[in-house]
């Protein structure tokens, strides 16, 4: 009914609206992104349209919409592409890769991370996204330590439209979005909104996934002025995929999903129903763009994101004392131990201010912008249910309660002048200054102090950056274009750096100089591009295998790291219905005079002593691929459209110690997209087709985690240990299907 309903107001508008704008003046969006780089900016970046983001978005998530932008790698721990998904570009994960809708932050200030199950669907609402390589230009929030993801939203339409979507597939997965547009309003109004709803039952067991999700825009023109509120978010509704499995249950069940076991006398008796993970997330962004004239444009825009949800998760033998509970009585036996249900809860707030002045002259372009926001989430912990507990269980009994805050202020200046024929000079310089705060109880026990109580957060910590950039860029002529630059970029801890860390001994800050190089060729059919980069890291964080106090791993500062590579692009278009595209990636990830540590056990695994250091030298980052190559090969003709995609992996280590035991797979995975369009009376143009993801049915994992001990035979520490490893691996679908269908009005 809702689908029919706005089907109809749309081609209503259409019909009643066409008057209107061909009688009034059309106004052009003004469109200032004081964070994008353009043909001048000498860096390494790729565009990904509006066209190129609707051709694949049928229900899976953004980071599959970018999947084969040179160097990017996509994750899915439900193994179907809905649901918690990631990306990692030039092997830097997500807490390293700055994301932006219309210049304001989108990661989350604390994690770093941007959770992409909490804003579903959000490439139906995009004008493009450009995936800025290395540190990039600057940008608001967190730092760029290896990407930049520069999202704009939807311009507003003139002209009135409406559309209906709607894909299903393999492992019940399904989308349903309609659109609608009412033209310009009164020679000065356009709105435009959305809903969507997805879900998954994922390949993985049980590993299902609910998301709904809207989009509304209003935005007011005049000649010079345009203002736009916008408010985006939604709802996700997931059961727990989070944990891998282990390399013999990829042989015997590549499905299993241990999340939410229930174990009696270490029997797997059941699942719980509830292990969940439900977050509802709000955005709202009140933007003004405003031109005073040729020269001089402006940009601020107010922001604020509200977020609250939690997750539920089945603990099997919890210590009742890690819990701020009691032991009790069973038959005069203590029960130090119990099955119970702990509740993780956050409630978070996200708001400030961006800006941008812009002035471009005859041989000066520059933009002076920056930011102002402020961040706060409450984090409380409850126990809900203690299997055969005999003592007193308060409702929603709560063991942990703490607060993280967060002050972000940034400042640059970016210029780009024209020195002489083509030839121009880029400087960018940023200043940025944080403040981080967590107080109250952390949600870990301190088997340390005396007596025993949960750990005390108490970090008060100020970070202030200066990050410069400067290069050349020189437009040979019409198609050819070479550049260099050198680029700094600084990075604050996230939250589990000091959660996990030791609690006397913070991390320190991480500095990224990046030097890039390139060359780009541009014809009628034929464009090719090569860039060189040298990212050189100072106190990069890794996890090392190294424990904190309580025994959990913690990540610790690396003196020093690099990744170095070369990045390969080309397209040919054939004729005027056949193209292709491939870029690679070749790189050295490495970490100099790295030290592992390894936990110690004997050889019956049931007691760990202390760890081992290893003096490993030099060594391979850790899921940082030698090879990514991409291709994809186009046909469009008369309405036909077939794109096969294709792309090759290189091994990729779990951990750091270099070992293939403890690593990933080399995989070569292909899509094929078909699609046809055509127009019946009263559409504008419907389009049928169907994906078929993974075509050539190849089993392969592209996320896990390392595993690795210290056996002592018999016991005895004088002998030399065994290394052990016993790594975990999230399992992709195999071949699978998803149908589409869209009719726009």
């Amino acid at each position: 009914m809702l689908l029919a309903a706005a089907v109809m107001c749309g081609s209503l508008m259409a019909t009643a609206q066409m008057k209107v704008v061909r009688d009034s003046v059309q106004l052009q969006e003004v469109e200032v992104l004081a964070t994008r780089a353009t043909s001048n900016t000498p860096i390494a970046f790729s565009t990904v349209s509006k066209e190129q983001l609707a051709a694949n978005n049928h229900g899976l998530d953004m980071p599959y919409l970018l999947s084969f932008t040179p160097g990017m790698l996509t994750t899915s721990d439900a193994g179907a592409g809905v649901g918690y998904t990631s990306m990692r570009v030039r092997g830097t994960d997500a807490t390293r890769i700055n994301v932006t809708l219309n210049d304001i932050p989108i990661n989350d200030s604390e994690s770093h991370s941007v959770f992409w199950v909490n804003t579903p669907d959000l490439a139906s609402s995009l004008r493009d996204v450009q995936v800025q390589r290395g540190v990039g230009t600057s940008t608001n929030g967190s730092g760029a330590f290896g990407a930049s993801v520069n999202m704009s939203s939807q311009a507003s339409s003139l002209v009135p439209y409406s559309e209906v979507s709607g894909s299903y597939g393999s492992y019940n997965t399904n989308k349903e979005a309609v659109k609608f547009g009412t033209g310009l309003l009164g020679d000065h109004w356009v709105f435009d909104g959305r809903l969507s709803h997805i879900s998954s039952d994922g390949y993985r067991d049980r590993a299902t996934t609910s998301l709904f999700s809207y989009y509304a825009q209003a935005a007011y023109f005049n000649d010079k002025t345009q203002v736009k509120f916008i408010s985006f978010g939604g709802k996700e509704d997931t059961y727990h995929a989070w944990d891998g499995i282990s390399r013999s249950k990829l042989e015997s069940n590549r499905k299993y999903n241990p999340n939410g076991e229930i174990k009696h006398n270490g029997v797997v008796t059941g699942f719980y129903d509830d292990q969940k993970d439900i977050y509802k997330q709000f955005h709202f962004q009140l933007l003004f763009d405003h031109i005073f004239n040729a020269q001089w444009k402006m940009k601020a825009a107010l922001h604020y994101t509200d977020g609250y949800g939690f997750y539920q998760e089945y603990k099997n033998q919890r210590t009742l004392t890690e819990y701020s509970l009691e032991p009790f009585f069973v038959d005069g036996e203590k029960v130090k131990k119990s099955n119970l249900v702990r509740k993780k809860i956050l409630d978070s707030g996200f708001g400030g201010g961006v800006f941008s002045i812009h002035y471009t002259g005859s041989r000066l372009a520059s933009v002076l912008g920056g930011g102002f926001n402020k961040y706060s989430n409450n984090h409380h912990g409850q126990v809900i249910w203690v299997e055969n507990y005999m003592g007193i269980l308060e409702p929603d009994h709560e063991y942990y309660r703490n607060k993280g805050k967060k002050t972000d202020f940034n400042i640059y200046w970016k210029n780009n002048y024209a020195i002489w024929n083509g030839l121009s000079a880029y400087v960018d310089l940023q200043y940025r200054h944080i403040n981080y705060t967590i107080k109250g109880i952390n949600d870990k026990w301190d088997w340390t102090a005396s007596p025993e109580h949960m750990q005390i957060l108490d970090v008060d910590e100020n970070f202030n950056f200066f990050n410069p950039k400067v290069g050349l860029n020189w437009q040979i002529d019409r198609k050819n274009r070479i550049y260099a630059s050198w680029a700094v970029a600084q990075k604050e801890p996230t939250r589990n750096n000091y959660n996990d860390g030791p609690l006397t001994v913070h991390p320190k800050a991480e500095k990224l100089m990046d030097w890039e190089a390139g060359y780009e060729f541009k014809s009628r059919r034929f464009s090719a591009g090569v860039n060189l980069y040298y990212m050189k890291y100072k106190d990069q964080l890794v996890l090392n295998g190294k424990l904190n106090e309580i025994g959990e791993l913690m990540a610790e500062n690396v003196p020093d790291s690099y990744r170095c590579g070369i990045e390969l692009m080309a397209g040919v278009k054939f004729t005027n219905w056949l193209r292709w595209d491939v870029n690679a990636t070749f790189s050295r990830n490495i970490i100099k005079n790295y030290v592992g540590y390894v936990s110690d056990y004997d050889d019956n695994w049931e007691e760990m002593w202390t760890q081992t250091a290893i003096e490993k030298g030099n060594t391979t980052i850790a899921f940082s691929p030698s090879a990514i190559v991409n291709s994809v090969l186009q046909f469009n003709y008369k309405g036909f459209e077939a794109q096969l995609q294709s792309q090759y992996v290189s091994r990729q280590y779990l951990d750091n110690f270099e070992s293939k035991e403890d690593s990933l797979d080399p995989y070569f995975v292909s899509n094929l997209n078909l699609a046809y369009s055509f127009r019946l009376p009263h559409t504008k143009k419907i389009t049928a087709g169907v994906t078929i993801y993974n075509l050539f049915n190849k089993e392969y994992e592209n996320n896990g985690y390392s595993q690795t001990a210290a056996i002592y035979t018999g016991g005895d520490k004088s002998n030399e240990p065994t290394l052990v490893s016993d790594p975990r691996f999230y399992p992709m679908a195999g071949i699978n299907l998803l149908g589409h269908l869209t009719i726009q009005f």
